[in-house]
């Protein structure tokens, strides 16, 4: 391989993935330990007050532990029964997921939510997905039939229609071949730009399918997923949340507002039990 083509994986890698998290990496097996967090509990059976299984769905370049470190917790807490999937992997990449085709990534989520409703004999699930992982479920709503076993997509930051990355993703085009070796290399990152193959199937005949409640929660400093109002969704049973709506002093970036923001934590809680919902505000960050 050429050398500027070795430099162009990882530097396309980080551009979208800016949302990777930060927190030390952690091995995937810790998800399985309910000690460590209290996700993945396949004895856990949903409450009367929660009777739907939660499944959390990381971004592009993180994995089923680092990216809920913060809302993993913090939902089960509060009761419910949380899982969350390990999707997306390359051969030879360890704890860097969701690079795969997103089509194939929605095909290990279908097979996720089966096996957690099949352990908790719900018979239906809510997702939370942030940065990729709240617009690829849409995929599996839409064309695996995941909307006769999912009652709600919550999506952090989503990469609903795609992403301009601020304009650096037209800089492809200044590079023969770089859009062809992005592609190969590492496919979700391909697909999450705005106006690829991907996006525009996934899109075509609406952003919602009949059945499921779709809540997005936005930040206005969203440095990934640009511009930030592209991550709103239209359609019927949709709410669309911009953070700095509810708490003008939230500086929540891309990564921030999926892994620690406790305000947009407030506002997932709130979509999951909608009956029980309280007003989100700045002061949400110590509830």
């Amino acid at each position: 391989m050429l050398p500027w083509k070795r430099a162009l994986r990882p530097l396309a890698a980080l551009c979208l993935a800016a949302a990777a998290t930060v927190v030390p990496a952690a091995t995937a097996e810790a998800a399985a330990d309910p000690s460590r967090g209290g996700w993945n509990d396949y004895s856990c059976k949903p409450s009367t007050a929660h009777p739907r299984p939660v499944v959390l769905v990381h971004g592009t370049l993180a994995n089923s532990v680092d990216n809920w470190l913060g809302l993993g917790p913090y939902l089960v807490n509060r009761g419910y029964c949380v899982f969350a999937l390990d999707y997306g992997q390359l051969p030879g990449v360890p704890l860097f997921n969701g690079l795969g085709p997103i089509d194939k990534s929605a095909e290990q989520l279908d097979d996720f939510v089966d096996k957690v409703l099949a352990a908790t004999g719900a018979a239906e699930a809510d997702l939370v997905g942030h940065s990729q992982g709240g617009m690829m479920p849409r995929y599996y709503l839409k064309f695996l039939g995941g909307a006769a076993e999912v009652n709600a997509l919550v999506g952090i930051a989503p990469s609903s229609h795609g992403t301009t990355l601020g304009g650096l993703a037209q800089l492809l085009d200044l590079f023969p071949g770089a859009a062809d070796l992005l592609s190969t290399a590492t496919p979700a990152l391909a697909e999450q730009v705005a106006g690829s193959a991907f996006m525009t199937k996934l899109n075509a005949g609406g952003d919602t399918v009949p059945g499921v409640k779709y809540t997005v929660i936005a930040t206005k400093y969203d440095e990934v997923v640009t511009p930030y109002r592209t991550q709103f969704l239209n359609g019927p049973n949709v709410r669309n949340i911009l953070l700095q709506d509810l708490c003008p002093v939230d500086l929540s970036e891309h990564a921030a507002i999926g892994l620690i923001d406790r305000i947009a934590f407030h506002e997932v809680a709130n979509a999951l039990d909608p009956a029980h919902a309280t007003p989100t505000t700045c002061l949400s960050v110590v509830g």
